[in-house]
């Protein structure tokens, strides 16, 4: 049986307990299992090459001891251990001995993990499939990369869940563009599941790591902060699939409540790879930990300041950020002001909507900045569609290959169709408005008349389906015939 059809034989165990409600709950179920899977899997090869490892996980709660046996213990006895033992231990796991920084990570993962499923015998299942990956056995590990990908990408479909991925080809081109080296520390400050570390790891690995030396610096180089615990988990997870042996680094925080004049030198990083949450609020009192001149609640604009503020002078960053960021006046002005005053603002790609869909429908930059000097000219690069789509769709996504024009034009730069620079004297004029469209863009008008009633159309009779279905839904709930 192949690995995607095991995942979906889990997912459809699930779907049949009681306790399990949606996708996102689903994936968290999934996750602290695939977490002590992965983890046990990981610690048999160390134990290979170390006769003195010793696991921080108490023998009895090790995956190995009570999940292996596909007739082992099931039913209430197995609701029992996981509730009243498994997550009660290692939520309050013990930082001691040679292993204590991974014992803090697996009890930073359980702190928040909760076990929704209420059988134990449908659990035995999902275990027993589980059982039957190797993540020791390189085409496993390997395919499983993938599967975990659509994991991820199916967060997109569970509420608002879906911020927490970045479709892969976006962290994939970001990375390609700043070409992290070895020896650099990387931080990704809203790391949610870990895909831009993911894709750092792999490109430091490929092009640089000749050594064991040199992926020991890598071990150490990479840190993440999501302050959330679904994501936190997932991330860990995914570090630990990434052979990073203890992803201590990868802290369960939100990095915006530590006040910024508290972070010193020995804080600050050469490269920010992240896709900050946008479109939210942080709770009050949050801004407050930023200067006067800086403070708002809207996330994304609070962490393009701490960005600002945590590179060393030569330091990289790229990142996600919103239209409203660009044209946004007011404290988004002074943050733009001090922007393009401490950074070089080298480069602004502009991405069409629907990259993000269906979490949002708002349309995406991805920003590119280097600290130490002075902006003085902004280049804009406009991503346009592949040909025959009109948007992204979970069936069509975006993919790295339609970046290959970006990577071209990217060392040999010139002013192009998709391509024009701006002065930071034009910027200026325009009150640091960074809003700035394509100077040889065609304005097509609102459409052509027969498509857009087809669309109208083909939108009322969804909407008709939507109605109807909904009078049958309610119909059956009230026990009473349809009302025409």
């Amino acid at each position: 049986m192949s690995l995607s059809t095991t995942i979906k034989t889990i997912q459809d165990i699930m779907r049949k307990d009681a306790g399990v409600d949606g996708d996102a709950q689903r994936i968290s179920q999934l996750g602290w299992m695939l977490f002590l899977k992965v983890l046990d899997d990981r610690e048999a090869e160390r134990e290979l090459l170390d006769d003195d490892y010793k696991s921080p996980i108490p023998n009895r709660l090790r995956w190995r001891t009570w999940a292996k046996d596909p007739e082992g213990i099931t039913g209430e006895a197995l609701l029992d251990f996981v509730n009243n033992d498994l997550f009660k231990t290692l939520k309050e796991l013990p930082a001691t001995g040679k292993q204590a920084r991974l014992a803090v990570v697996v009890r930073d993962v359980f702190e928040d993990a909760y076990n929704y499923m209420k059988s134990g015998h449908l659990m035995r299942q999902v275990i027993n499939k589980l059982g039957e990956i190797n993540f020791n056995r390189k085409a496993d590990r390997h395919q499983f990369n993938d599967i975990y990908e659509q994991i991820l990408a199916d967060l997109q479909g569970a509420g608002n869940a879906g911020e927490y991925y970045t479709p892969r080809a976006v962290t994939q081109f970001i990375v390609d563009m700043v070409d992290p080296k070895l020896g650099e520390t990387i931080l990704d400050p809203a790391c949610g599941t870990g895909g831009f570390l993911v894709c750092a790891i792999e490109h430091v690995r490929k092009l640089y790591v000749k050594s064991a030396a040199h992926e020991a610096r890598l071990q150490e180089s990479v840190q993440g902060l999501e302050k959330k615990p679904m994501p936190h988990l997932l991330c860990t997870t995914n570090m630990i699939l990434h052979e990073i042996e203890v992803p201590s680094n990868i802290r369960h925080a939100n990095a915006l409540v530590r006040p910024l004049r508290d972070y010193g030198p020995k804080d600050r990083v050469d490269l920010i790879i992240t896709n900050p949450p946008f479109g939210g609020m942080e709770e009050d009192g949050v801004e407050n930990n930023f200067p006067q001149t800086f403070r708002t609640r809207e996330t994304a604009d609070l962490f393009l300041v701490l960005l600002i503020n945590l590179l060393k002078p030569q330091g990289r960053a790229a990142l996600v950020l919103p239209d409203g960021t660009l044209f946004g006046e007011g404290v988004k002005t002074r943050i733009k002001e001090e922007l393009l005053e401490k950074c070089n603002l080298h480069t602004i790609v502009r991405l069409p909507k629907g990259v993000f869909s269906p979490y949002t429908g708002i349309k995406t930059n991805l920003l590119f900045f280097d600290k130490g000097s002075p902006t003085k000219t902004v280049w804009y690069y406009e991503h346009p569609y592949p040909t025959g789509y009109k948007s992204y769709s979970k069936t069509k996504p975006m993919r790295i290959d339609e970046f290959a024009p970006e990577k071209k034009w990217w060392v040999k730069r010139k002013e192009t169709d998709q391509a024009w620079k701006v002065s930071i004297e034009d910027i200026k004029a325009r009150g640091y408005n960074l809003d700035i469209k394509n100077p040889r863009a065609v304005d097509d008008g609102p459409g052509d008349p027969d498509e857009l009633l087809k669309q109208y159309r083909e939108a009322s009779a969804e909407v008709d389906k939507v109605r109807e279905k909904l009078r049958e839904e309610l119909a059956k709930a009230t026990g009473l015939g349809l009302q025409r």
